[in-house]
């Protein structure tokens, strides 16, 4: 591509067709019309909401780490559990390439997209673009495919269910907090971090408009200067 041909154009990531990127409706989509693949969606300019939500998930996120998901009280002897004590079980049973897999999909990963986000929303809700913006946004559609708290949340779920005929099982904190865990996690990933880019094409480092405003108006004041 030279520095003359435009630079609103997209590809398609399925057949690689160039297009002409357009702003859409709100809650309207573009699709490839040659293979029928999603290009992009409209941008919302209020991010008030998924920054809401995702401070709120971290808040649940910490509240599930901390407290026990449940106690199970089989003939007089009880017994609970938090997460991160799941994990060291199965590291001290010689299962570790499991605890690091678990560890990964439930904790590290989901926490590094919670993170990465806030660290990116927050600064464009201000008007300015955070440092290492585009890496943070390619780390972030690289971990949610792994992130799986929706993965876990079904095996307690059958866990427990399995467990009732043997033991007495009494919910803990976590896994309520699990549960509404799974619920904001699905209105986090619905939001398209590929948005962001276009949000953050009309701003600078603080809050500046980029290069191309900035020569329109030096444009302009020499028009009416001559």
């Amino acid at each position: 591509m030279n520095a003359n041909e435009p630079d609103d154009l997209i590809a398609c990531h399925e057949c690689d067709a160039l297009f002409h990127k357009r702003v859409l409706p709100q809650r309207t989509s573009a699709k490839c019309p040659r293979c029928g693949s999603l290009l992009y969606r409209s941008i919302s300019s209020n991010l008030d909401k998924i920054c809401a939500m995702t401070l709120a998930a971290l808040v649940t996120f910490v509240i599930a780490q901390g407290f026990p998901i449940v106690e199970l009280d089989a003939n007089g002897l009880t017994s609970q559990t938090t997460l991160i004590g799941a994990i060291v079980a199965l590291w001290n049973e010689q299962m570790e390439i499991m605890a690091v897999l678990v560890f990964c999909s439930t904790i590290l990963f989901p926490l590094c997209e919670l993170l990465a986000l806030l660290y990116v929303l927050i600064p464009l809700r201000s008007g300015h673009v955070p440092p290492g913006f585009n890496a943070l946004l390619r780390g972030i559609q690289f971990v949610r495919p792994w992130g799986m708290i929706e993965v876990f949340m079904l095996g307690v779920l059958v866990t427990l269910v399995k467990m009732v005929s043997i033991a007495r099982v009494i919910p803990e904190a976590a896994l309520f907090a699990f549960g509404a865990l799974t619920l904001m996690f699905a209105v986090v990933v619905s939001f398209d971090p590929r948005a962001l880019w276009d949000i953050a094409s009309g701003l600078g480092p603080r809050g500046e408009t980029k290069q191309a405003n900035g020569s329109e108006r030096t444009t302009s004041e020499a028009r009416q200067k001559s």
